[in-house]
């Protein structure tokens, strides 16, 4: 039988080497030894700079040079080592001080283009570039930006658009500029020997639904996954099997795709290089069969690279690339607040990205398996990473999903993961006896009712549920009152059978108040009080109104002090409004306004018989920002 190996030491394969290729590569050095140069990087950003005084500056300035001394020096070692030009001449004045805040898999890759841009002395309008590198997960800066921290990098380099999209959708981020991506690595499904083995590879090849449902049969191959809350790679497959099950199938697909999310979740890792470490150590029987151990992960093809590079004893990769073209980190270049950076800095910042798209920069990036920006690989970087053909490693680049679909997925791994806790919270007024059109007469209660016991079914018995309905007149001086507590849907309810039961049974008896006009105001209040004190820890918890009409209530608190109030008692413990206005008298800016207040999100719709699907929308999405 023909043996598939990998690439040695030297950058020489075994038997199997693709026709078309050519010889392979010799290599040009290890990854990391054009990163060792500059030693650790230091966090001197824009930041620092912006609050230091004419004191620091000085001592800055004298240390600057000193390192730069001493980084040009190291620096001509590296270049000579990576088979780079030799520096050139000197720059004038102090060097232009860049901070960078790269993902953690490209840092290394960046920090030697960094020594190399101080040891060919490259210039910014004549002022050497000083680059210094820190590591940080798009996911740990997409956060703190959100939250309004202070940043001290000029530059944030993640591995994914999708970061720097989640960060700007905040009103707490500085603006940021993206200014085109610099490399490029596609998703794959890394496997073991022994498990590609059994997988049909190298000749079959996988959709994202089928990835998906073979992790699921009887004997599977244990596959592993980056936690999509906090990774591209996880996100990204999440998604694209999620839009792949869907199409054509509806709630069969999302089933599908949750019940996939299910098995991921008990195989995550934060990220790439934790995933990893969840691999078989060695290739023994005892470590090979150990359960604990995954089998295959979702994975870059980058990762897969660095890890056949540097395996030390531990199985190597291979990869199979799932159909429908290549799914991308796209590795966005992007500028921090460039108005604050100043003229000098911002075009430094420029000019050190058009170093990394030179020919040097390419050079680098591709030693540290990164493919160039559009997908195309260099020769014999997929197969080093453990592609053969027929994978489909040389396809062209999918359209990258929609924002709508990204949200979905994240929405979906939030419920269905971490599971949910709700809060519905229903108008009762007379006027939702009002009669529907095209429905044979039903009131927008009697549809409403429908739609919620319908919805119920979508959600598991770990999934908590509660019920509150509202009405002026409803419980004398309160406009609202408790009908069912909130708990879990799997839970024995005190008359029998389960809070689903319960819960399922308080839908059907809702009704209008006769006379009762809508108090919104104080019951979004009281239910948000109720439903932040009770807070559970590791669900989504979120709170649900649906109304038909507008707070009617003179002597309840305004709309003013009830936003305020609410802003006030959020914190921590972070509980999204839901607000969901039912045909045409409902306040839909009132909704807006309460659901913005929490971090939520509000819908209008015409038809109570929408409101199942518009649910489990707003949850998802406000469950994707709760991410």
């Amino acid at each position: 039988m023909e043996r598939h190996s990998l690439p040695d030491d030297h950058g020489t394969y075994g038997p199997g080497q693709d026709p078309g290729q050519g010889p392979p590569r010799a290599r040009g050095g290890a990854p990391g030894s054009l990163g060792s140069a500059p030693g650790p990087a230091r966090r001197s950003g824009s930041g620092a700079a912006r609050r230091s005084g004419p004191g620091r500056g000085r001592r800055a300035r004298v240390v600057a040079a000193t390192a730069l001394v001493l980084a040009v020096a190291a620096g001509t070692v590296v270049a000579q080592r990576a088979g780079l030009p030799p520096f050139s001449d000197g720059c004038d004045g102090d060097p232009v001080r860049l901070s960078v805040a790269a993902a953690p898999d490209i840092a290394p890759a960046v920090r030697a283009a960094a020594a190399h841009a101080r040891a060919e002395r490259v210039t910014s309008d004549g002022h050497c570039l000083d680059v210094r590198v820190s590591e940080r997960s798009g996911a740990d800066v997409a956060a703190a930006l959100g939250h309004g921290e202070d940043p001290d990098y000029d530059v944030w380099l993640p591995d994914s658009s999708l970061w720097v999209e989640e960060a700007s959708a905040s009103s707490g981020a500085p603006p940021l500029e993206a200014a085109g991506s610099v490399a490029s690595s596609p998703l794959t499904l890394a496997a073991v020997p022994r498990a590609a083995k059994r997988m049909g590879w190298p000749e079959k090849t996988y959709s994202w639904p089928r990835i998906a449902a073979s992790s699921a049969e009887d004997g599977a191959v244990r596959v592993g996954s980056a936690d999509p809350a906090r990774s591209a790679t996880g996100l990204l497959a999440l998604t694209r099997i999620q839009n792949a099950a869907s199409a054509g199938k509806g709630k069969k697909g999302d089933a599908e795709t949750a019940a996939a999310a299910k098995l991921l979740a008990e195989r995550t890792a934060p990220g790439d290089s934790q995933v990893l470490a969840t691999l078989p150590r060695d290739t023994s029987g005892a470590e090979m069969g150990n359960p604990k151990r995954n089998q295959a992960l979702l994975l870059s093809e980058q990762a897969a690279y660095a890890h056949n590079r540097a395996h030390q004893g531990a199985p190597g990769l291979r990869l199979f690339y799932p159909d429908g073209g290549l799914t991308l980190l796209d590795y966005p270049y992007t500028l921090v607040d460039s108005e604050s950076l100043g003229t000098e800095r911002s075009r430094a910042a420029i000019r050190f990205q058009t170093l990394l798209g030179d020919e040097p920069g390419r050079r680098v990036l591709a030693r540290h398996g990164f493919r160039a920006a559009d997908g195309s690989a260099p020769a014999g970087l997929a197969r080093r990473a453990g592609a053969r053909d027929p994978q489909p490693y040389r396809a062209d680049a999918a359209e990258p999903p929609s924002a709508r679909s990204v949200s979905a997925a994240q929405g979906m791994w939030t419920i269905t993961v971490q599971s949910a806790r709700l809060t519905l919270t229903v108008d009762a007024s007379a006027s939702m006896s009002a009669p529907v059109p095209g429905r044979d007469g039903q009131s927008r209660m009697d549809v409403t009712k429908a739609s919620l016991i319908q919805g119920l079914s979508q959600f598991t018995p770990d999934d908590e549920f509660g019920l509150w309905d509202f009405a002026t007149r409803l419980d004398g001086g309160h406009d609202y009152r408790r009908l069912v507590p909130t708990s879990r849907l799997g839970d024995r309810a005190e008359g029998g059978g389960t809070h689903r039961d319960e819960l399922t049974s308080a839908f059907s008896g809702l009704a209008p108040i006769p006379g009762g006009a809508t108090g919104l105001y104080d019951t979004v209040l009281a239910a948000y009080k109720d439903a932040h004190k009770t807070y559970t820890e590791g669900k989504f918890n979120a709170l649900v109104v649906l109304t038909d009409g507008a707070n009617e209530d003179p002597g309840s608190i305004s709309r003013g002090a009830l936003v305020a109030e609410l802003k006030r008692l959020g914190g921590e413990r972070r509980v999204p409004v839901v607000a969901i206005a039912v045909g045409p008298d409902a306040d839909a800016a009132a909704c807006e306004e309460i659901a913005e207040a929490t971090g939520g999100s509000s819908y209008r719709i015409e038809d109570p018989a929408q409101i199942n699907a518009v649910i489990l929308k707003a949850i998802m999405a406000a469950g994707s920002r709760a991410g």
